[in-house]
């Protein structure tokens, strides 16, 4: 059958594009990923791995005869895992106005834009690994310059930063802005009249975003480590007892622990080891700050997967030296401190490189029954526009359709300010 639209259809949907890319906030941000082919991508079932990045380690003096290794390639495993739809149903009555496409249109961009924000947005906010620990409500530039101050200790490039704050936040800090001695008068006057942040703050584009998580205060009680020599080695693959090898997500590591409440513990929740400071990432010189972590979930009991992975050089390999990122291994018994003490707005941030968009891919044909329209909007996001008639009723159905992945390909790139923390 072939396509047959009216004018006022093909506009709508005209429309929708246009919108769908107004509507993006957090997706200008990150880094578009083109995929595989379509049908590479039907062959590896939407999962391929990309490279993550990588760092060199130098040797003093002329003889380097003892230091020749083999090299140590990391990957970051990504899918395509989201698929998001706005079907309706019209009437014959409905479709009397042409007002209507357009209006369902219209919801259907809102709603379609919102679920991509909030897919990239849980995905740093719960990801990240910096954290950034606020006792007192937002202020402005102090809040964004620690932040700063932990992506530049750590070797981690100053272009392309973005902070998105909950519009609370957001608001409270163009609150303390709208005064002249805190800014200049272009700045102080836009705070005060349009509760507008400088989008350029202490290295970092700020924006205003509405979507907004709360994370849950801690309530895993008193917790310490739970064994000794608890730290990675960075691998490119495992083999495993059949001698096939696989690639190795080196991103995260195991980390016993003994809690007072271990079922309380929660993936999104923030700590500290006793002993264990970050380091440059370049340098390996010890930052002098305790290294902060996530809980990215519980794979057995009194145990978590943790972000980043505890790469301390213990070992002694070269790919330790390369990807060491804490001065030591934590000990037995160290104290785990929980940061998220009190139930608040995650307000992520982020290097661009680390965080990827990836748009996917399916096929509808038109041959099949359906009347298809598709587009691609400009940040590479593909959406199609699917109608049916049935004849029954004399009603229409219609669906919207996006397909597209998300990954943070390096947890230390990456954070969240809390703010009102005891």
């Amino acid at each position: 059958m072939a396509n047959t639209f009216s004018r006022e259809e093909r506009v709508m949907f005209d429309e929708v594009l246009e919108g769908f890319e107004d509507g993006l906030v957090i997706s200008k941000a990150a880094t578009i990923y083109e995929p595989l082919s379509p049908l590479e991508m039907n062959r590896t079932g939407d999962k391929f791995w990309i490279p993550a990045p990588g760092i060199a380690v130098s040797y003093d003096g002329f003889d380097q005869t003892a230091n020749f290794g083999d090299m140590t390639e990391l990957s970051v495993p990504v899918s395509i895992g989201f698929h998001k739809s706005t079907p309706v149903k019209m009437t014959a009555k409905d479709l009397r106005s042409p007002q209507t496409l357009k209006r369902k249109g219209d919801e259907a961009k809102h709603k379609l834009s919102s679920d991509v924000n909030l897919a990239l947005f849980m995905t740093v906010a719960l990801q990240g690994s910096q954290v950034v620990k606020r006792t007192t409500a937002p202020t402005g530039f102090d809040d964004i310059a620690q932040a700063d101050a932990l992506l530049t200790e750590q070797g981690i490039g100053l272009a392309n930063r973005y902070q998105f704050l909950s519009p609370r936040i957001y608001n409270g800090m163009a609150s303390n802005l709208a005064k002249p001695q805190t800014s200049g008068l272009r700045e102080t006057m836009d705070a005060y009249k349009r509760a507008e942040v400088s989008d350029d703050i202490a290295g970092f584009r700020v924006f205003k975003n509405d979507q907004t998580f709360r994370l849950g205060a801690a309530t895993g009680g008193a917790t310490t480590v739970n064994g000794a020599n608890q730290y990675w080695v960075p691998k490119s693959t495992s083999t495993a007892a059949t001698g096939e090898t696989e690639n190795v997500d080196n991103r995260y590591s195991v980390l016993n622990i003994t809690a007072a409440t271990y079922a309380n513990v929660k993936p999104g929740d923030a700590f500290t080891i006793a002993g264990v400071n970050s380091v440059h990432m370049i340098t390996k010189q010890d930052t002098g700050q305790l290294q902060t972590f996530r809980v990215i979930g519980k794979p057995s009991a009194n145990a978590i997967l943790i972000a980043p992975a505890i790469i301390s050089g213990q070992g002694g390999t070269r790919a330790e030296l390369e990807f060491k990122n804490v001065t030591a291994t934590p000990a037995t018994g160290a104290a785990v401190t929980w940061l998220n003490t009190v139930t608040a707005e995650l307000n992520p941030f982020f290097k661009k490189e680390s965080l990827l968009l990836l748009p996917g891919s399916f096929q509808v044909d038109s041959e099949d029954g359906w009347q298809v329209m598709r587009g691609t909007t400009e940040n590479g996001l593909r959406i199609t526009y699917t109608r049916q008639a049935e004849i029954n009723d004399l009603s229409v159905k219609a669906r919207w359709d996006i397909d597209f992945g998300t990954s943070l390909t390096n947890p230390v790139m990456a954070g969240v300010t809390l703010f009102n923390q005891t």
